[in-house]
């Protein structure tokens, strides 16, 4: 990320919680008589509903099957982001989106990134992994940042849940009529969050392996939180193509370590992952970023998505 120095624990007092005017991004729900907050992709949109529930208005920046990385905003949308109560973002993971907010004026600008500690993958998919998958990779996305913070944060449950709080303090603040029952949402979001990271624990503790294949390196954090490899196909980059010598080196981990399954996602070609499927004899499956939810999602919310992720997995590696 380019943020860098992230404090958590004074990111809330951060936020810059001001003077607040009622609109939104969509032309009908400006003045809404709630507290009107634009979310710049779905993990910071189901944030903003589980916290705000009936005092809120959530509109998105990013539409559902629209892949967020590539977010280019309207000018209608760069207009109606300033008169919003607050923003709910992820700095660096959209630029687009931290133009429009730096130019917004909105005093509420909740940046996810700062209310958690963001590590340093180095562009690569695990600690171990050589330089080929950025070599692959070419250009990193811009998200990953000068210094490769990586911010797939809400696919760790335990990292989403210091978020939840963060955001759960600062809608307190900036809201305070409401108070007690963001406060009172925010509680029952990270119980929910504690469990599903109970479910990962037990659900992985054992398997055959412990090293899965990925389209692009987004579940790093998912990886080391439950003991796992991650090895990315096509690096930083969905969009990237991987080199003959990567595919090489990945057929004969593939090999080596036991892997079974190629892993693609929803919203981004699934072209790479099946080619290197039949070239290796592997299976495929779908494990989803989450970065949107569609009708092809495998589920109609972050938990039941993040189920079907974990049963992916437990397939996949071989669980006991």
């Amino acid at each position: 990320m380019n943020a860098r120095r992230l404090i958590p624990t004074a990111a809330v007092t951060a936020l810059g919680l001001a003077a607040l005017t009622a609109c939104s991004t969509d032309d009908t729900a400006g003045n809404t008589g709630k507290f009107d907050v634009v979310a710049s992709f779905y993990p910071m949109q189901f944030l903003a509903e589980q916290i705000g529930g009936d005092h809120v208005n959530v509109t998105t920046l990013t539409e559902p099957g629209q892949e967020p990385h590539d977010l280019e905003l309207s000018t209608r949308q760069t207009a109606q982001l300033g008169e919003a109560d607050a923003v709910l973002y992820l700095k660096s993971l959209q630029p687009a989106v931290d133009e429009a907010v730096g130019q917004s004026g909105v005093d509420t600008r909740i940046d996810a990134a700062a209310l958690t500690t963001l590590e340093d993958h180095g562009g690569h998919s695990h600690e171990g992994e050589d330089a080929h998958a950025a070599d692959d990779a070419g250009d990193a996305h811009s998200h990953e940042g000068e210094d490769a913070r990586d911010p797939h944060l809400w696919l760790d449950p335990v990292k989403y849940a210091e978020v939840a709080e963060g955001v759960g303090a600062a809608f307190e603040k900036a809201d305070p009529d409401n108070a007690a029952d963001y406060r009172k949402n925010t509680d029952a979001l990270v119980k929910k969050l504690d469990a599903l990271n109970t479910r990962f624990e037990d659900g992985l503790r054992n398997t055959d392996t412990k090293v899965f294949f990925t389209h692009h390196a987004a579940f790093s954090y998912l990886a080391e939180r439950y003991g796992l490899t991650q090895e990315a196909v096509a690096g930083l980059d969905p969009e990237s193509e991987p080199s003959p010598a990567r595919i090489k080196e990945l057929q004969e981990e593939a090999e080596a370590d036991g892997v079974t399954t190629v892993f693609y996602e929803t919203l981004v070609s699934d072209r790479t992952a099946k080619t290197l499927a039949r070239d290796t004899g592997l299976k495929t499956d779908v494990l989803d970023p989450l970065e949107g939810i569609t009708d092809k999602s495998r589920g109609d919310d972050y938990f039941q998505v993040m189920d079907a992720n974990l049963a992916a997995l437990q397939k996949a590696l071989g669980s006991a």
